[in-house]
């Protein structure tokens, strides 16, 4: 009995002794890991091996106290990383939105940081920037209203240029200039918003397999842009995106009003705002008078104030800045009875 005493009492000890060091660095990375969720669509997660890359770069770098979070396990990548994320392959942003998912994913997961890079599958939907960033707008809330610190990096979206979808390119360029006035709009001290460029140098031919998803070089790409602000977002050294801008002189707009869809008693619109002027304009306002008894019942993308018939439409914070020849667009719900005749908009 003494002889088994005698062997189990180093044993005890060495266990002791490493329950204490695992305690001390527990201690010493401070005790709750900083929570990162990337949030995304097949980019982000199938496979999104930028995840590993920027994991293991992380960790080489002394940056071991983080978790990465999501409600999706690792979904390939022959690398060892932390893979749990949020990148639902197909998704679209304004679809998460309008479904309400973000919430139960936040309250699965408890994030510190989000890296968002989503609104691939909106623009190769021909969704308009305006409706993308407004679903964006309610995604940011439900991160707050999740966690009041919440630290924010939005991607502007790599390049895609899909065989089917000629019209693609330029739609996530008109789509990525619209994110930084948007972001400078939406973020908050304490919960900053940092833009993270992933377009520029960025190339469909060499860092793609398909036109969309990245290959192994993109996959880099991705990686070397997100690790700098994501860095200043571990330490505490994240800054908002700020615009200081001089108030520019007013231009001449246009505004060109569609019917993207109609059903009994109900429809769908669009107007685009076009700045037509030789100088940047910053602000707009775009008005119209129904005919036919049309009533718009939610809007997004503009502030409404309507008065009977008579509808007025001021920009959001975030699109009202227009260079000459930009446009944006904003978009609505309406009801109709009869006849849903389109009326004649006005821009100033």
């Amino acid at each position: 009995m003494r002889k088994t005493g005698s062997v189990l009492a180093p044993l005890v000890a060495l266990v002791a002794l490493a329950a204490a060091v695992l305690f001390a660095t527990t201690a010493t990375a401070g005790v709750a890991a900083t929570r990162i969720m990337p949030l995304g669509d097949s980019i982000t997660g199938s496979p999104g091996c930028w995840r590993a890359l920027l994991w293991n770069r992380l960790q080489n770098t002394g940056h071991t106290n983080i978790d990465f979070v999501g409600t999706l396990p690792p979904q390939g990548c022959g690398v060892a990383h932390d893979g749990d994320n949020e990148g639902h392959g197909g998704y679209l942003a304004t679809n998460v939105a309008a479904q309400n998912l973000l919430p139960g994913w936040l309250s699965a997961t408890r994030p510190d940081v989000v890296l968002m890079h989503f609104g691939t599958n909106d623009v190769w939907s021909d969704i308009a920037p305006a409706t993308i960033l407004a679903a964006f707008t309610t995604m940011v809330n439900q991160m707050r209203a999740a966690n009041p610190a919440m630290k924010i990096l939005v991607a502007k979206i790599i390049p895609m240029n899909p065989a089917t979808c000629g019209d693609c390119a330029q739609r996530t360029v008109a789509f990525n200039n619209a994110i930084p006035a948007w972001a400078a709009a939406t973020t908050t001290p304490q919960s900053p918003i940092t833009v993270v460029d992933q377009w520029t140098g960025f190339s469909t031919g060499a860092d793609t397999y398909d036109g969309v998803h990245p290959n192994a070089a993109g996959d880099q790409k991705m990686a070397d842009k997100w690790y700098p602000p994501l860095v200043e977002a571990l330490s505490g050294t994240a800054t908002p995106t700020v615009t200081t801008t001089t108030p520019p002189p007013v231009g001449d707009c246009t505004a060109t009003y569609r019917t993207t869809g109609q059903w009994q008693g109900g429809f769908q619109g669009e107007v685009t705002v076009k700045n037509t002027g030789t100088a940047p304009m910053s602000a707009w306002t775009v008005g119209w008078t129904y005919a036919d008894g049309q009533r718009i019942t939610q809007l997004w993308g503009g502030t409404l104030s309507a008065n009977g018939a008579a509808v007025s439409v001021r920009n959001a914070a975030w699109n009202g800045t227009l260079a000459p020849g930009a446009s944006t667009t904003f978009g609505f719900l309406a009801s109709w009875t009869g006849t849903n005749t389109a009326p004649t908009p006005t821009c100033s």
